[in-house]
Formats: structure tokens, C-alpha cells, sequence
């Protein structure tokens, strides 16, 4: 299956904004939904936004009208683009999408860090 490498992530001031980006090991266009989880620790991980094949997006309510996920099939990529970044918006973020062999499974990225400072 195709292997993302996350980048991106920073320390940022309040208000700021980060784009993070996923880069696939090939091209994506067998992929239905990448999406991009977020974690804090001790936290479980929850969605921040889904590029899906037909081109289009799902957020979720806290990432609606600041992050904008979109994807490009043949160079495999994968980007969130956060702009007002806030406090709470501190965790770790990770690809993700489901596949199947043998069964489904999911795939999670390594993650990169984002701080944001207050």
C-alpha cells in the first residue's frame, strides 16, 4: 500500500497559519478517503478532514472555515492548510485511510507536531 511521510508541523504563534502535507510513496487515485487525524496526548485521535476520490471534502465542526484539506492523485499528495490556528489546535497530526487486504485495515502515517503557542 502507499506509505505517506507527514511534514510540515511547527511551533506558531496564535493566529498563525501551518500547512501540513502528506507525501505518498505513489500515486493516490486507488485511494477512496485520505484524512488527516489529530491527537493530544492522553486523548483519543479524532478527524479534522477528509479529501475523498470524488473531490469531495468532509470537516469536522471545530476545522470548518479555518483548515482546507485537498489532495492531488498524481503526485500523491495530501495537504491541510490551517490558517487562525489556536491553542487547542495543539496535537499531533496524522494521515490516514483504509485499505483492504485481507480484511480492511487502516493505515496511520507517523505524524508531525503541531504547537501553537498563546
Amino acid at each position: 500500500q502507499v506509505q505517506f511521510v507527514e511534514s510540515g508541523g511547527g511551533l506558531v504563534p496564535a493566529g498563525e497559519s501551518l500547512t501540513l502535507t502528506c507525501v505518498g510513496s505513489g500515486s493516490i487515485f486507488s485511494i477512496n478517503a485520505v484524512d488527516w487525524y489529530r491527537q493530544v496526548q492522553g486523548k483519543q485521535r479524532e478527524l479534522v478532514a477528509s479529501a475523498n476520490s470524488d473531490g469531495s471534502t468532509n470537516y469536522a465542526n471545530f476545522a470548518e472555515g479555518r483548515f482546507t484539506i485537498s489532495r492531488d492523485n498524481f503526485k500523491g499528495t495530501v495537504s491541510l492548510q490551517m490558517i487562525s490556528l489556536k491553542p487547542e489546535d495543539t496535537a499531533t497530526y496524522y494521515c490516514h485511510y483504509d485499505y483492504y487486504k485481507n480484511g480492511w485495515r487502516e493505515y496511520w502515517g507517523q505524524g508531525t507536531q503541531v504547537t501553537v503557542s498563546s
